[in-house]
């Protein structure tokens, strides 16, 4: 069985190193952009702005602002039109592959339009400040449908419901795009970066907290739509407070960057993106699958109150916290993907007790595992691994293209959200979940069990599998990352 496992892997690491060869071929801008300068210059050298330290905490600030609208619509959305509203469970799975194409489009598009943006106030800085007001306004209405189901007639619900998601999603797309894209720009050394990136974990955790694990006891007391109210303000005010401390490189060092098809295209190919990316969705589709089944699970499998399921989301997040800083050391002494690897693998192995908790106490341990391992892959695979993507996409081709990257990425991440929600959707019903009933079948609880289990560790398998094949590693790294800091110096 190893043997055959071991040639498995074998024909698979030959296939990506055939298409890094392509990336890598002659004649392609790549190669060209690499030929013709000597190593260790980059045609597209970026002044990278020195930033004060309060200026490195309000652009932090920011992930509470990203964190807070996106994980509440992430857990509670499917519950919300399902079990609150009484929309069918099939028509909002359907809603969600919908929002899954339109993101497909939209997310490489704005990253696109990004970088091809050129204005006094920079190119990325103006669509946060502009989008920002309209993506606060469009969360809370999603939270307020003005419809409801009047005599089986669940159309104008199911409309309402679509439209506010996709229009979610564009604005949310087009102002945390390019609020993240700023990231890899404004810091260019790992020292930098690993502690920006904890700071902005560590504010995204807060907004973790906030958008999951308090909304239950919000919701509890004060109504959906007071939740979305407040949430909303949070999301204007740390969003705006990030602005303070973004500031974008002098546009005229940037060259003219590649037409859309070829940088979707490069970007595709580029073996360390797709050996990123892949893994990410993956690990993306089992956090959704695990955060959109809680209040599930609390409600009928638990049976416990929604201030019992704060406690134990909480539990969760306090867990975070105190796993960021020994993660963040251990990701600087053996390196990213090292650390990435055994953060899959702890988080993998955390969802057992987690999913199959039978009560309040049970769920608090579980969740505070699952805690432990969520904090190694929000610090990598939020910021860490794809700004070194960029950076050595940037020595290939002479150009900064973070928002095609951040665009694609979104794309496979948003991907992976619509089939956890197909998945999700259609387990459900077909463990006979209906919200109309008084009390549920006992089948129910089986498929909420496989859906926080087997399902997603199935997924952090292949994610650890294809991870496994992340070519940035080691001296390869090292040589990168000192060809980037001594072209933002020679400027």
């Amino acid at each position: 069985m190893e043997t055959h496992f071991s040639r498995l892997v074998a024909d698979i690491k030959m296939s990506w190193d055939n298409m890094g060869s392509v990336y890598r071929g002659i004649g392609t801008p790549f190669a060209n952009s690499v030929r013709d300068s000597k190593r260790g210059e980059v045609r597209a050298r970026l002044r990278a702005p020195v930033m004060k330290t309060w200026k490195k905490l309000a652009y932090s600030f920011g992930s509470l602002g990203a964190a807070v609208p996106y994980q509440a619509v992430q857990t509670y959305i499917i519950f919300f039109y399902a079990d609150v509203m009484k929309l069918p469970i099939e028509l909002v799975g359907y809603t969600m592959i919908l929002y899954g194409i339109w993101n497909a489009i939209n997310d490489p598009l704005f990253g696109y339009l990004s970088d091809r943006t050129r204005t006094k106030w920079g190119r990325r800085i103006p669509y946060i400040a502009g989008g920002l007001i309209p993506l606060v306004l469009v969360f809370i209405f999603l939270w307020i449908p003005p419809f409801g189901i009047t005599d089986g007639n669940y159309i104008p619900l199911f409309m309402y419901f679509t439209i506010m998601m996709f229009l979610f999603d564009g604005l949310f797309t087009l102002v945390i795009l390019n609020w993240t894209a700023l990231f890899p720009e404004m810091y260019t050394s790992l020292e930098d970066r690993s502690i920006v990136s904890m700071w902005r974990q560590l504010f995204g955790n807060v907004g973790l907290i906030i958008g999951i694990a308090l909304a239950p006891m919000i919701y509890g007391k004060l109504g959906w739509q007071t939740m979305a109210i407040i949430f909303g303000i949070i999301t204007g005010i740390s969003l705006g407070i990030s602005l303070l401390g973004s500031k974008e490189a002098d546009p005229s060092e940037y060259e003219e960057p590649l037409d859309m098809l070829p940088a979707l295209k490069y970007t595709l190919q580029n073996k360390s993106f797709m050996t990123y990316v892949i893994p990410y969705m993956l690990i993306q589709f089992t956090f959704v699958m695990i955060m959109a089944m809680v209040p599930f699970q609390a409600k009928y499998v638990l049976h416990i109150a929604e201030e019992q399921s704060t406690i134990i989301l909480g539990a969760a997040f306090l867990a975070v916290f105190v796993a960021l800083f020994p993660w963040t050391r251990y990701t600087i002494k053996a390196g990213p993907k090292q650390a990435a690897s055994r953060a899959i693998a702890f988080f993998a192995i955390a969802l057992i007790p987690f999913g199959l908790a039978r009560d309040f106490r049970t769920g608090i341990i579980g969740g505070a595992l699952v805690g432990a391992g969520l904090a190694g892959i929000l610090l990598l695979f939020d910021t860490l691994l794809i700004a070194d993507v960029i950076d050595e996409d940037q020595l290939r081709t002479g150009r900064r293209r973070e928002g095609m990257y951040f665009g694609a990425n979104a794309l496979f991440i948003r991907l992976a959200i619509s089939v956890q929600a197909l998945v999700m959707s259609q387990v459900l019903k077909a463990s006979g979940y209906d919200p109309n009933l008084p009390v549920q079948p006992a089948s129910i609880v089986a498929g909420i069990r496989s859906l926080m289990t087997v399902v997603p560790i199935i997924g952090l398998i292949a994610a650890f599998l294809v991870f496994r094949m992340y070519p940035l590693d080691g001296n390869r790294l090292a040589e990168i990352r000192k060809e980037i800091e001594s072209a933002t110096k020679t400027v």
